[in-house]
């Protein structure tokens, strides 16, 4: 399964909550931090457009270590 071209900005954002993400800030971009149980933070920050590219969500995956069949689960599956 590949990442959508062009997924929107909410559904994404819903995905990286169902992921453990939450929203710390929003202005040109939304940035987003994710608390480990061992107390290590992930910082993830995504640009604020209306769709945001497969070839950047498969970026920003790769930089947290989310692997792309978990995502694209959560994304079309449980996130509707």
């Amino acid at each position: 399964m590949k990442f959508p071209k062009d997924a929107p900005k909410e559904r994404v954002i819903k995905t990286l909550e169902v992921l453990g993400f939450k929203i710390v800030r929003i202005k040109n971009h939304i940035s987003m931090i994710k608390n480990n149980p061992d107390g290590s933070k992930i910082p993830l920050t995504i640009p604020n457009h209306k769709r945001i590219k497969g070839s950047t969500l498969r970026i920003i995956c790769r930089q947290v270590g989310i692997k792309r069949e978990e995502f694209l689960e959560i994304y079309y599956h449980k996130n509707k």
